[in-house]
Formats: C-alpha cells, sequence, structure tokens
C-alpha cells in the first residue's frame, strides 16, 4: 500500500521526502512492436493493391445499384464495421443522401425491423436527423413492443445497436435499449445460435462506442521506439509504461492513413501527459510540483533547472514533443496551431496543481467544485486540441476557438472521461493515496451508498452521450470530420474502462484489443 503525504517542507532533505508509490505493473509488450520487419511492410503493400482492387469491384457492383435499399444498407455497414470507410467517403455520403432524401415514415409498413433499425441507425451516424416515431409500428395496442420481435435475433440486434444513437426526449429508443438488452441476454447463451457471439460483444460493446479495426504496424515501430530512447523506463521507473496503449488510443480517434503525421503527433502528446499525471498524482510533492506547474506555463528551457533531476527529464522531453511537432507543421504553414496546443496543456497542469493542492489539503470538495475542475483534469479538452494538430485545411483558427469556447460536445466528453475513470480507478486510488474522485464527493455531500452513487454517475454518463449524439446530427456547428475526433476519443474512454482501468492495469480485454488491431492480420 502506498503512503500519502501531507506535504513535505522545502528544507527537508531529498532522502527523507516520503513520496507515494503507485507500483504500476510493467509493459506486458516489451520490445515487441520495436523491429517491425521488412516483411510486414511487404504484407501492407500487399493488402494496399487487394484494397485497390476492391474498391473498384465495390463502386461497380453495389454503389452504383442505387436501387437496392437492403443491398446498399448492408454494404456501408459491412464496409464501416471493417475500418475501410475513408476509401468510400464520397460513395457513402452520396448513397445516404439519397436514401435519406427518400426517406418516409408513412412508406415502410412493410419493411422489416432490421432494415429499418439499420437505415436509422447508419442515417443518424451520418449526421442526418431522421425521426425515431418509425419504429412506433413495432408496438403493439398497448404501446408494448410486440413479442413476436423476440423471435427475429437479427433485427433485436439491429434495433439494440440504432437505440444508442438517441438523443434527448426520444423515450422510444430508451424502451428500446431495455427491451433489446433483456432479450439479447436470453438469446446470447444458448451454444447452438449462431448469432451468440456477436451479441455477446454487442452487449458489451455497441458499435457506436467500439472503434474499427486496421493495421499500422510501422507507425507503432517508429512509436515504441521513440519511448525506448527517451528511457523513461529507468529514469523514471514511477510511471506507466503505456506507449503501446497510448498509440492504442490515437489509433482509435483517427485510423485512417491520412492522419499518420496527426497520430504520431498524439500518441506522443498522450503519453507525456500520463508521465505528467503521475507527477502529480503519485509521486511529486507540493513544492516540487508548484515549481513544475509555472515551468510548464513558463515553456522556457531556461526554466529547466529550478526542478528536480526527475522533472527535469520530463520537462525536456515534453518540449521536445511540441518542438518536432512545429517543425513538422511548419513545413505546412501551420505552426501556428503549436500555440493552442501549448496553451491548452498550461490550463491541464494549472488543474493538476489545484487538484494536488487538495489532496495535500486533505480536502473534498463538493459535488459541483470537483466537476468544475475535473472536466479539465478529464486531458480531453487539451487532447482535442491536440487531435487537431495534424490534420489538413479543415481545421482553422476558428475550429481551435471553438475548443476552447468549452462546446456542449466536448464538455460532455469530458465528463464520461471523468467520470468513467472516477468510477473503475477511485478504490485503487484511495489505496494509494489520491485526491477524493466523484465517488467520494457525492457520498460526502449527500450521504447515500457507493452504490447509489454508481447509479447516479451512470445516469450522468448516458444523458452526456446523448448530447453527443445530438451535436453530431446536422446542422452541426463545425464540419463533421472535427467533431469525429471528439466522438471518437469518447469512443476510447468506453473501450478503455467498459469493465476496468485497462490503462493503468492492461489485462486481457486491452491485450485483445491491442492485438486485434496492431498484431492479427485483418482479412480481406
Amino acid at each position: 500500500m502506498s503512503i500519502p503525504i501531507s506535504g513535505a517542507p522545502s528544507q527537508i532533505a531529498k532522502s527523507e521526502v516520503i513520496r507515494r508509490t503507485a507500483n504500476f505493473h510493467p509493459s506486458i509488450w516489451g520490445d515487441r512492436f520495436i523491429n517491425n520487419t521488412s516483411r510486414d511492410k511487404d504484407i501492407h503493400s500487399h493488402k494496399v493493391r487487394e484494397v485497390e482492387e476492391l474498391k473498384e469491384e465495390v463502386r461497380r457492383e453495389v454503389f452504383a445499384s442505387a436501387g437496392h435499399l437492403s443491398q446498399q444498407l448492408g454494404l456501408i455497414d459491412a464496409i464501416q464495421r471493417l475500418g475501410i470507410a475513408y476509401n468510400f467517403e464520397t460513395e457513402i455520403e452520396k448513397a445516404l443522401e439519397h436514401i435519406y432524401a427518400t426517406y418516409d415514415d408513412n412508406n415502410d409498413v412493410d419493411e422489416d425491423l432490421y432494415t429499418v433499425s439499420l437505415r436509422f441507425r447508419l442515417l443518424r451516424q451520418q449526421g442526418f436527423k431522421v425521426s425515431c416515431d418509425v419504429f412506433n409500428k413495432f408496438k403493439d395496442e398497448d404501446g408494448q413492443f410486440k413479442e413476436s420481435l423476440m423471435s427475429n435475433i437479427e433485427g433485436m440486434l439491429a434495433f439494440y445497436e440504432a437505440t444508442h444513437l438517441r438523443v434527448h426526449g426520444e423515450d422510444i429508443l430508451d424502451e428500446a435499449l431495455e427491451f433489446t438488452t433483456t432479450n439479447l441476454k436470453s438469446t446470447a447463451s444458448p451454444i447452438n445460435n449462431p448469432l451468440a457471439a456477436q451479441i455477446t460483444r454487442a452487449l458489451k460493446q455497441p458499435l457506436h462506442k467500439g472503434i474499427p479495426p486496421s493495421l499500422h504496424k510501422e507507425e507503432v515501430g517508429y512509436i515504441t521506439r521513440w519511448w525506448k530512447d527517451l528511457d523513461f523506463v529507468t529514469k523514471l521507473p514511477f510511471v506507466r509504461d503505456r506507449v503501446v496503449e497510448c498509440y492504442f488510443w490515437a489509433m482509435s480517434v483517427y485510423f485512417e492513413p491520412q492522419y499518420s503525421l496527426a497520430r504520431k503527433i498524439l500518441t506522443k502528446v498522450v503519453a507525456m501527459t500520463s508521465v505528467i499525471d503521475d507527477i502529480y498524482d503519485a509521486y511529486g510533492t507540493l513544492d516540487e510540483l508548484e515549481p513544475f506547474t509555472k515551468a510548464i506555463e513558463r515553456w522556457d528551457i531556461s526554466s529547466i533547472d529550478q526542478l528536480p533531476d526527475y522533472m527535469q527529464i520530463c520537462y525536456r522531453a515534453l518540449l521536445d514533443v511540441f518542438e518536432a511537432a512545429d517543425e513538422e507543421l511548419a513545413k505546412q504553414g501551420r505552426s501556428y496551431r503549436v500555440s493552442y496546443a501549448k496553451d491548452a496543456m498550461k490550463l491541464l497542469v494549472r488543474a493538476y496543481f489545484d487538484e494536488a493542492k487538495w489532496f495535500f489539503q486533505n480536502y473534498i470538495p463538493t459535488m459541483e467544485e470537483y466537476m468544475n475542475l475535473a472536466l479539465r483534469t478529464s486531458t480531453y479538452p487539451m487532447l482535442t486540441t491536440v487531435s487537431f494538430l495534424g490534420m489538413g485545411d479543415i481545421v482553422t483558427k476558428e475550429a481551435f476557438d471553438w475548443i476552447f469556447s468549452t462546446p456542449k460536445i466536448i464538455t460532455a466528453s469530458s465528463l464520461i472521461g471523468r467520470l468513467m475513470d472516477d468510477i473503475r480507478t477511485h478504490k485503487f486510488e484511495q489505496e494509494r493515496g489520491h485526491v477524493a474522485s466523484a465517488i467520494e464527493c457525492y457520498m460526502k455531500q449527500h450521504g447515500v451508498s457507493e452504490q447509489v452513487v454508481h447509479d447516479k454517475l451512470h445516469e450522468q454518463v448516458v444523458d452526456a452521450w446523448k448530447d453527443i449524439n445530438e451535436e453530431c446530427l446536422r446542422p452541426t456547428a463545425f464540419p463533421m470530420p472535427l467533431l469525429m475526433r471528439v466522438l471518437n476519443l469518447t469512443r476510447v474512454v468506453d473501450v478503455i474502462y467498459k469493465e476496468g482501468d485497462d490503462y493503468t492495469h492492461v489485462g486481457k480485454e486491452m491485450k485483445d484489443n491491442v492485438a486485434l488491431v496492431l498484431i492479427d492480420p485483418v482479412p480481406i
């Protein structure tokens, strides 16, 4: 168990400082990704040729057949699940625009639950504001969903997936989620059910909150070599060694080939943020954290001398990451973007420091106080800013100014990140000594049990997802490719914190996720 401290006077010798230690387990990957071979490149080149051939075949065979609705919907769904939709963005948009333009709630009386549900989900995902009233026809005279639907497992599964695109006020979809979840759970176990495995996966991770697969072996090799050269494992042994998981995080935000630079920048910043978080949460004393915070706010290498050795290592690496990003973006005439990212990082470490002061003062804030700070310590306003850096012309100065205006979608994303993290990590963190989480704050303020708090916070997460879904409906505040970064950042949280803190305590779920996208080949 770690030993919490209430502060360390500056005159105490370094050898006498008692620090909290989290005893994070080492990386489970070792050097697995460092030496990606030329064979991987050859395989990738072969895959590229296969994809190019398939692209033409798909365009020729299906997208040209505008009259076959069910065939079009099924193909679009399959392409998106495979994670290759970026190859057909124009065709998908055109097809769905046509489907939306001819969409009529009153002319689908003969359409089955599967088709109606799939069409609703695909249109909502694309931002089209289609009505949920289309599902009323599947209710009986008593206002309940028809019992006959229960035998249509494929339709129920599609209906379940559609409910996750719901927004505020759509009671029928709230009811549908409960109805489909209950019935799918009862059909997931029979061995002779061919859809059992798919149902189990969907109940655990619905498509809207999941991540499509892809292969990025060369990039993760570059990232792991960068991390190994920093040698934080030796120099900063108290921090989490999770660079592969950081790459998985960034790759989940954008997996498309054109975002290679963006992925590299975001991965490095996520990794550095993890190190900084561990310094504030698990190692630094208050007397060390104050000059560390000020040094980052000044963002000047000359500030390094006033820091302890271990902080100097982190500080220099942080500045190097942003300088490298600046050099790359300057080639494109976009170096102005880095100043926004620096400002976002400064706001984050200031929030980290304010949180650290609460810990050292043994202060448990009210929920209002806590959430005001926690929405910033969630890191998501900063990571959203960084996620825009390596994107193309679609990102403007106005887009960065929008992030700093605290828009609803980023607030909702931050809330989901903060509360899901708190729900899954607070026991481990309290054992090692940590600032009070939302759990402790809510329990103290309202005098309720931990289970009641979990239920209340879960309701807030559900509402926040509805906010995100609403903000992605057309007309949107900014182009959908930018909102997708926020949506995908939120999806990563749902994947990583679904059952526990799979980032800090890397277990089977995270191992399987990484293997799916970085080790096991995706068949074409």
